[in-house]
């Protein structure tokens, strides 16, 4: 079986809605993807249902944004209600916090690189169908007026943790996010973690219920790999692994990265799936 468990649809920063999203994973050869928009799980039903008769399981999820030492910490979760009450909370907190961060990115942009944007581009941006606005979006916008070559640019110049526009999302601290999780009743794994943060915060989450790491994306090293699996051993946590996927301009095509059940086989467990 072929997994890509870490996919963004339209409901937050990736290019396709929920069913072309489906679309491209059958075209791709995927198996089982989890939709995991950012602080939202809108579009999981929509996928479910384009899925149905394409042989494609859906697993629920979604990505939690939290901020620690002025640094972006995501968390995700699968498995979850999509309407689970603590996820509704987050999300109706997400879209009001997100919003007032772009003002602030928008707001940062003019005051440190002379840079005049319009939050009202950013939203054209992000499409009728957002549920969160994200700094991709502000990205795009960048690029078409020409201060920067392509997204990683963008971000790389001016939005990236610690470059001189950024903005932390400031929705609350990891912790928080993975008891929001765990509330839900979702399955939370740490996403991309950073290793210079790895030692440091891992034993603090696995207090607060993290029961996994993301290990396996395409751009993984070797040697953070192994390093990330001992780690999931000595914790008694699950690993996962998807390509981060949100456009075919940052990514490649879905189904081009892909980890296989024996690499993630107890998280398949916990989720009953095959």
């Amino acid at each position: 079986m072929r997994f890509d468990l870490h996919i963004h649809t339209t409901a937050s920063d990736g290019d396709l809605d929920p069913p072309d999203v489906v679309s491209a994973a059958v075209a791709g050869g995927l198996d089982v993807i989890a939709i995991t928009d950012h602080d939202t799980a809108a579009a999981v039903e929509p996928a479910r249902r384009a899925a149905v008769g394409t042989g494609l399981t859906v697993v629920s999820g979604t990505e939690l944004s939290s901020t620690r030492d002025g640094r972006e910490i995501h968390v995700l979760g699968y498995g979850m209600d999509p309407t689970a009450p603590a996820l509704e909370a987050h999300r109706e907190r997400a879209c009001r916090v997100r919003l007032e961060r772009m003002d602030r990115l928008v707001s940062a942009l003019e005051r440190e690189e002379g840079i005049r944007v319009e939050l009202d581009q950013v939203l054209t941006a992000a499409g009728p169908n957002r549920e969160m606005v994200g700094r991709p979006h502000l990205a795009r916008v960048l690029v078409e007026e020409g201060h920067a070559r392509n997204l990683p640019d963008a971000f790389d110049r001016y939005i990236a943790d610690h470059r001189p526009a950024f903005v932390p999302t400031n929705l609350g601290d990891p912790v928080d996010a993975v008891r929001t999780l765990r509330s839900a009743g979702a399955v939370a794994v740490w996403a991309h973690p950073p290793m210079d943060r790895l030692g440091e915060l891992l034993p603090e989450l696995v207090e607060a219920g993290l029961q996994g790491l993301e290990v396996h994306r395409p751009e993984s090293r070797p040697g953070h790999v192994r390093r990330l699996r001992k780690a999931a051993r000595a914790h008694g946590l699950v690993t996962s692994g998807g390509s981060d996927w949100h456009n075919t301009r940052r990514n490649a095509a879905l189904g081009v990265f892909w980890v296989g059940r024996s690499k993630i086989e107890p998280l398949a467990e916990l989720l009953g799936i095959g």
